[in-house]
Parts: C-alpha cells; structure tokens; sequence
C-alpha cells in the first residue's frame, strides 16, 4: 500500500492540508484516541481498494471493473477527509454557524475546492475525469443527485462517502479505530460485509443472513457517539474551544480563511497554540478560555434529559436564552452569557427512520432478486426508534451551577409539566464555589 502511494503525485494532498486532521476534542478525554485524519483517510484509501478487490474476485467479469476505477474510489478515499477544518465537525458544524450567519459552508464542497487548487499549484498531471469523479465521489453523501446523475457504475459511489444507505468503508475504518482507541468493545465485523457484498442492479446489496451485522455497524456508530463523540466532558471543552474562536475571529479572521483553498490549507488545530502565545490584548478573553481547559477548569456541567419521544418532531434546539428565562428564584441574576447548551442528537444516520429500510439484500448467491426487510421479519429486539436528542446544559462558572440548575428544571416543567432529567444535580456540586 505505501509503495503504492509513493507513486501518486496526489499524496502532495496529504502533506499539504495535514494540518487540519488533528483528531476531535475527544482525545482530552479519551487519551488514546489521538490518531489523525492521515491515518484515517490511509486506512479509508486501503479499505476502497479491498472492496474493489472483492468485487473484482467474485464479479468482476460482469462489473467492468477496470484500473481507471480502482484508481479514482481509492483516491476518492485518500482525500475524502482533506477538507475538514480544525477540530473537525466542530468547526464546521459549531463554530462557523456561529460566526457566518446562516452558513451553509460544508467540509466536502472544500474537499473539492481543495484538490483542485493543489492540483493546479503543483501541476499534477491526472486526467480530468478521473479527477471529476473523484470530487463527485467525496460529495456524494452530502450530494447524492450527483451520484444519481451517473448512468454507469452507481455503485462506485456508494463505497467511500455512500449517500444512499449510509454504509460506506469512511464507517468501517473509523468506527473500528475510534473503538479501539477508546478502549471500547466492538462486535461489528465490516469485513464480512466486505467479502460478502455484490452488485445488484447498480448497488451494493447484502445477503440476509447479514441483517444484524448490518445494523451492528449502525447501533455501535451510535454508541460511539453517545459514549465519545458527545460525552459531557468532551462536549464542555467542545463549547469552550468554540467560544474561544468565537471571541479570537474578529482579531484573527479566522473565518475568512473558508473562502479561499490556498489560505483555508494553513488552518490546523495548532488554532489553539496560536492564541494561546500570542501577545495580542484583543486575544485576551481567548487566551482565558484555553487556559482554563489546560488547568481542567472547565464548564460545569449540571444536567441533562432525553427530550419526550412524542415531542421529537416538534423539537427546535433549546438556547441559554430559554434556560435564563426560566429562572424564578431570587438571588443571583443569571445572564446568557453564564450558561453554556448543548443539544445533541444521535440516530442511525437517517434521522427517525430506519436506515436499514433503504437497505437492498439477496437471498443466496443465485438469486437475481434484491429485495428490503421489515423488522419484524427478523428481530423483536430492534429499537422501535431511531432517534434521540439530548438537552445538556452547562454553567460557565463554578459558583452557578445551583442557579443554573434550578433554571434548567424549571424550563422543564414550563415546557414538558415535568422533570425530563433523570438524576439531580448533586448538592455538593450545586455548593461548590
């Protein structure tokens, strides 16, 4: 496989843009959890090439499957991740919106913008539809007309970023490392959907007797999220790092930087340091903030509750304004800019709805049938929802917690007549000073 890269000119990507593939805040928790986005964005490329290998075994004759092909899905995995901003999602998903009203900026439209750019400073040769489709093929998640517009090989788009049905080896790989990392357990085995995978009518198709590894992959990514991605403490240095961007963007223009590829490669997670050392009076508020997360003086968190399953549709994200109107007790005053919300949501990648629903099977080997399976033609035990969201809220200093807790229930019992929360705010938290 390295061999193999060394040959690419277009492994000048990687260098170029390594650093924005820090890995996510996660790591200030997890400590193992430190690889990068180069070492995933290699294992999405080595994944690629398997899945075309086992294709070409197994149909290849009927496929078509030719060099050109395995060239541009394996690239489309190498660069797949290259436009991802510092911290990852959370710089694009938290922190732009935040600065950029209504920002509908996405790290894969960058991706694109970025290979083009690279490949135009450093006079790559590659042809220009291999190039093309290597683009389109990075979208096709967060694009999927693209995709659909191909009326040949659909189903190499539905391998690395698979905006169909959501299984694609960008899962495989990072679900497998990032239980590893964490010290997780993880009883999903994506190499039995790679070697037992064939192509049906232009798509990816699974045989039956698969059913349950399928929906491991979709319920162990959940977990991941509900134990990693937004633990509390990862999500409380989340909110911090955030509002430090948020007050260092006017002295540095950081978001200035998302409009133009030949600056926006520059960005990395190294953000932070930058801020942290810099002399700058107006990067003083930013400076605070970072260092409280080095001495682990971080926002406390006060609690949180699963919003009711029957209010799931009607829901809109709770903001620190909701939880300040709430507060009727006399004493401290609270103000928005004390309270610190985090509205987290968790599903199976479809929203409500079951992603397995959009899922095409085969009964054997022989058949020239696809067809989908209810739930209940297999399991009792599958979830009968696919959603959740999670209300948590933070106080920004120790000496609140009490006042923003109070608040916190009463907007429960304004919004729900009912305490949502499972557990109390412990007293002694509630004290601390």
């Amino acid at each position: 496989m390295l061999h193999s890269l060394r040959s690419l000119p277009l492994c000048l990507l990687l260098s170029h843009a390594s650093g924005s593939w820090e890995y996510c805040l996660a790591c200030m928790v997890y400590p193992g959890a430190v690889h990068t986005r180069f070492e995933h964005s290699l294992g999405v490329y080595w994944l690629a090439g398997q899945s075309l290998q086992y294709l070409q075994t197994y149909q290849g004759a009927e496929l078509d499957i030719d060099h050109f092909d395995v060239q541009t899905v394996k690239l489309a995995g190498l660069l797949h991740d290259i436009g991802h901003g510092p911290f990852s999602h959370m710089f694009e998903h938290k922190f732009l919106p935040r600065v950029i009203t209504g920002s509908n900026w996405s790290h894969e439209q960058m991706s694109g913008k970025l290979v083009d750019y690279i490949v135009d400073q450093h006079h790559i040769d590659i042809d220009s539809e291999c190039l093309k489709q290597v683009k389109d093929m990075i979208i096709a998640s967060s694009n999927v007309s693209v995709a659909n517009s191909m009326k040949e090989k659909r189903f190499l788009y539905d391998i690395v970023a698979n905006g169909r049905n959501g299984i694609d080896v960008d899962k495989f790989d990072y679900i497998a490392r990032d239980c590893r990392a964490c010290g997780l357990g993880c009883n999903f085995q994506f190499r039995r959907l790679l070697q037992s995978m064939r192509i049906m009518d232009d798509e990816i198709c699974y045989p039956t007797k698969e059913y349950l590894t399928v929906h491991k992959l979709f319920s162990t990514r959940a977990d991941l999220h509900r134990t990693v991605y937004t633990h509390a403490k990862v999500m409380a240095i989340e909110l911090m790092v955030v509002d430090a961007l948020v007050k260092a963007n006017d002295h540095l223009e950081i978001s200035s930087y998302t409009t133009d590829p030949a600056e926006y490669w520059k960005l990395g997670d190294n953000i932070l340091k930058i801020i942290e050392t810099s002399p700058d009076p107006e990067l003083k508020e930013s400076r605070e903030l970072i260092l409280r997360i080095r001495r682990r003086d971080l926002y406390q968190f006060c609690n949180e509750y699963a919003v009711p399953k029957n209010k799931l549709d009607l829901f809109e994200d709770i903001t620190a304004q909701d939880i300040v109107c709430s507060q009727k007790t006399s004493g401290v005053q609270l103000r928005e800019e004390d309270v610190a919300v985090s509205n987290v949501k968790i599903d199976l990648t479809c929203g409500r709805n079951n992603p397995l629903d959009r899922i095409s099977f085969f009964k054997d080997y022989e058949s020239k049938e696809k067809f989908y399976i209810s739930d209940d033609r297999i399991s009792h035990l599958l979830p009968a929802s696919y959603l959740d969201r999670i209300v948590r809220v933070y106080a920004k200093k120790p000496e609140l917690v009490e006042a923003v807790s109070e608040a916190f229930e009463n907007f429960q019992l304004r919004m729900y007549g009912i305490k949502a929360q499972v557990h109390e705010t412990p007293e002694k938290k509630k004290r601390r000073r």
